[in-house]
């Protein structure tokens, strides 16, 4: 028989109130709530973190992308190289348009549209500019200048290699009577040279082997008629001397004397060069009775004339 005032509750499961209390306190309700509160929260958060990362990324593409530049009369590779800061020089500059300049890059027209700036592939396996360092995250690479002095180092060679490359140069001679070659190197197309290459039919004057920019001289005293642009010629300066002969140099790529202005025997005029109607680098040099095309003697005769041994 049961005692008096007595009997059995059953007991509540701990999860039937656990259940109830979330039902009776609302924190179902909450959960979802926070839930989206978290989620928004979140994306808001990513939102900032991307939009910087698209614009830094577009500035990168707009930063790299190479310019255009179109060429005007009296342009040259090395004049356009120097103007735009192209890096590598008119070599680098001939290399990225070859296909719109052709075999010959002195021979550039008005209205060809060249590239400038233009960037190979990076080189493979080779580290992002600014990637973190191995070992060291978060910190950028401490390398990163390694490439540039590579570069550097790659032009320093070139160059070495390059005048390893050029024919010897031939001792310079001043004569007695302030006479000089006009160059230090050899020459490699002679006077009179036949050939259709020539709108005479043969070579008016002889070409020397310089290298652009190698300091050109006038060959004696005398004072400049002209210095300028000169269609097939390039950059050219005629001197007339006190004997009445006029001496030409052709295809420069910088000009250092004007018109009237006196100059002295090995004296600077100027820096070889590759402009005009060129095949490359060279000086083409002339004798001539007039200033005008077609009077041309024979050059070397005449520096041996004035004591010039050439």
């Amino acid at each position: 028989m049961p005692a008096k005032g007595k009997h059995r509750r059953p007991k509540s499961s701990p999860i039937t109130r656990g259940f109830v209390a979330a039902g009776t306190g609302g924190a179902a309700i909450a959960i979802p709530l926070l839930g989206a509160t978290g989620a928004h929260a979140a994306e808001k958060s990513a939102a900032p973190a991307t939009a910087p990362q698209q614009v830094v990324a577009a500035a990168q593409t707009a930063k790299a992308a190479p310019r255009t530049y179109t060429v005007v009369a009296g342009d040259y590779l090395a004049k356009i190289a120097h103007n735009k800061n192209v890096k590598g020089g008119w070599q680098k500059l001939y290399k990225d348009n070859r296909e719109v300049i052709g075999d010959d890059p002195s021979l550039i027209l008005p209205g060809m549209k060249l590239t400038l700036g233009a960037k190979g592939s990076p080189a493979k396996g080779a580290p992002a500019k600014g990637a973190p360092a191995k070992g060291a995250p978060g910190k950028a690479a401490p390398a990163e200048s390694a490439p540039a002095e590579a570069d550097r180092s790659e032009a320093r060679a070139s160059r070495s290699a390059a005048k390893a490359e050029a024919p010897a140069p031939s001792a310079p001679q001043t004569s007695g009577s302030g006479f000089t070659a006009p160059v230090d190197a050899g020459i490699t197309t002679p006077y009179r040279a036949s050939g259709s290459m020539w709108s005479s039919g043969y070579h008016t004057g002889v070409d020397f082997a310089a290298s652009s920019g190698s300091t050109v001289k006038a060959v004696g005293p005398g004072t400049v008629v002209s210095a300028g642009w000169s269609g097939a010629y390039g950059n050219e300066v005629i001197i007339q001397h006190a004997d009445g002969s006029y001496s030409q140099y052709a295809h420069l790529s910088s000009l250092s004397v004007s018109s009237g202005e006196s100059v002295s025997g090995g004296q600077q005029i100027g820096l070889s060069g590759s402009t005009g109607n060129s095949t490359g680098p060279h000086l083409h040099f002339e004798i001539r009775t007039s200033p005008s095309y077609g009077s041309d003697i024979d050059p070397i005769a005449y520096l041996r004339q004035h004591g010039v041994s050439i």
